[in-house]
């Protein structure tokens, strides 16, 4: 008779840290059309209300992706169980606005 392991072992992902992943993806979403500007600079709009450009040594591909990443990890960083081992700490100026 096998045992049923899914009863003994926790889930690879916990409920709270996915729902909180799936909240930050439906939240940090580009919305409208990117704007060009005359002086090389690329815009578009996040759905939480920030700006996402290109810069002078970052493409605007390259913002968005990181704009998605920080938004996940304040996202899933938030809801982590207390003393969970961190890799890093993310002072409030370096958050996304």
């Amino acid at each position: 008779m096998e045992s049923d392991r899914s009863a003994e072992s926790p889930s690879a992902v916990s409920a709270v840290m996915h729902r909180a992943k799936v909240r930050a993806r439906a939240s940090h979403v580009t919305v409208g059309q990117a704007r060009h500007h005359d002086d090389g600079t690329v815009e578009i709009d996040c759905s939480c209300g920030m700006v996402l450009c290109n810069g002078p040594q970052w493409s605007l591909d390259e913002h968005i992706r990181l704009h998605r990443a920080e938004a996940r990890y304040l996202a899933v960083s938030a809801v982590a169980p207390a003393g969970m081992p961190r890799l890093i700490d993310v002072g409030t100026d370096r958050r996304p606005r």
